[in-house]
């Protein structure tokens, strides 16, 4: 559990100066001049409130760490997760320095001065961990910088991240250092936290302060599985109360404007239009409803999920409900008209009918299908019965000769006509299925190509 992610800078701490260090500056009047958060960032594992998938009892990480065998990792999770207080912890149990950098503020001359503090440590016996927060602000460049000390053990390298290290960070560093996915906090975490700073005598309100049953729902809620968040409105709201009874009233006064976990362009962004999308190809309109709504909540421009709805339409309904396309493109035009939020009614209806109808990836199928055989077959020729012949040496040539005009044909179809390239073949790209309209689609199909068969040209099937 982390309630505070990193410092600016270069922040160095000298071996054993980490949580559980007794320093004077965590003491007295300092102590209670720090925000709660960052007065409650535990001391020790035992404290460490989550995360037990990698620090429960018997994981390795847990165990390395106890032992002081640290190594090279990125701390990939959202905030308030642990990010910084696992490094904290990993340095004091490895006895190492303690060197921070925030990359949204460091230049290379911060990377180099903290590689010569962790060169003149090794020289002098010891160790040091450099922790780099939001390490995916480094660009490539800044990146590759740290390889060389890493490499050689001058400093343990710890990352923080809030976005996918799979597109952010260099392989070079990943192949170096082991990726640890921190997950958001359940409820029942968030609870412990909050309860061990209301009862903390030192670092939180030793009984002081109490909050009601819905105050702690509220407060437990409104975190969204950031424990930072939790603590800090559990402070704002004391300083708001008028007695040591926080209600749930102070709490919804602290936590005012708060949005849910939502970072536009980042991975939360994308995950969410990805359950989205997903929620609508599995044809549930309730989960659809759900993830269009956290969306919003969160801020998403609506025209945004718009532009994506309408490429569900083609992409995961097509033919078997072409009415699909015609509700996007409407739901769309109707926020535009009228904004919002009025106009966000209109782009559920459209998500809504859209799980709910028939799916058909058919038409999305045989596009790619189709694209691939042009760029994989290059610049075929066009049949000569096929082409136009608006001139005497066209018609002269044969443009256009043989063609089977198929109005004029029974049932108006040239039974057993080519119109592919003649070194490509017959081809088959669209296999449409039995559902929706989809379904009477193939009955066509299927007599026409028999026709075809009978008149000596075979389809693939």
């Amino acid at each position: 559990m982390s309630h505070q992610e990193g410092l600016p800078g270069l922040d160095p701490e000298p071996a054993g100066a980490g949580p559980g260090a007794d320093a004077p500056e965590r003491k007295g009047a300092d102590l209670a001049a720090r925000p709660l958060a960052d007065r409650m960032r535990p001391r020790t594992l035992d404290e460490f409130i989550g995360q037990d998938h990698i620090l429960g009892e018997g994981r390795s990480l847990r165990e390395g760490i106890r032992a002081g065998r640290p190594h090279s990792m990125i701390l990939w999770g959202p905030p308030g997760t642990g990010k910084t207080t696992l490094a904290r912890l990993v340095a004091e149990a490895a006895e190492a320095r303690f060197l921070t950098l925030s990359a949204v503020m460091a230049g290379v001359k911060d990377i180099r001065a903290a590689m010569e503090e962790a060169t003149r440590v090794r020289a002098a016996g010891g160790r040091t961990l450099l922790f780099v927060d939001e390490v995916h602000r480094f660009n490539k460049a800044q990146q590759d910088a740290f390889l060389p000390w890493v490499e050689d053990g001058t400093v343990i390298f710890i990352g923080a991240t809030t976005e996918n290290p799979s597109f952010e960070l260099n392989n070079a560093l990943l192949s170096r250092a082991r990726v640890y996915v921190l997950r958001a906090l359940d409820e029942v975490a968030i609870e412990g936290i909050v309860r061990q700073a209301l009862a903390e005598p030192e670092r939180g309100y030793g009984g002081r302060v109490r909050l009601t049953d819905d105050a702690l729902r509220l407060v437990v809620r409104a975190a969204d599985g950031d424990a930072r968040r939790a603590l800090t409105t559990l402070e704002i709201a004391a300083d708001l109360a008028e007695s040591d009874t926080v209600d749930e009233a102070a709490i919804r006064e602290a936590v005012a404007g708060g949005t849910r976990r939502f970072d536009k362009g980042g991975d939360a962004f994308y995950e969410q239009i990805s359950a989205l999308h997903k929620s609508v190809r599995g044809s549930d309109p309730d989960a659809t409803l759900y993830w269009f709504c956290r969306m919003l909540d969160g801020g998403c421009d609506p025209l945004y999920i718009g532009r994506r709805v309408i490429r569900m339409a083609s992409e995961d309904i097509g033919n078997a409900d072409p009415r699909a396309l015609q509700m996007a493109l409407d739901g769309v035009e109707a926020y535009e008209r009228l904004g919002s939020p009025e106009g966000e009614l209109a782009l559920a209806q459209a998500v809504v009918y859209m799980a709910s109808v028939p799916k058909s990836n058919a038409v999305y199928a045989a596009f790619n299908a189709a694209m691939r055989d042009v760029r994989e077959q290059g610049s075929q020729e066009i049949p000569v019965h096929l082409r136009n012949a608006p001139t005497r040496l066209m018609k002269e040539l044969g443009y256009g000769r043989a063609y089977r005009y198929a109005h004029d044909e029974p049932d108006a179809y040239a039974a057993g006509e080519n119109y592919f390239p003649e070194a490509m073949g017959v081809r088959r790209y669209y296999r449409p299925p039995e559902r929706g309209l989809e379904a009477r689609i193939a009955e066509r199909l299927d007599r026409l190509h028999e026709r075809d068969r009978e008149a000596g040209l075979e389809r693939p099937k």
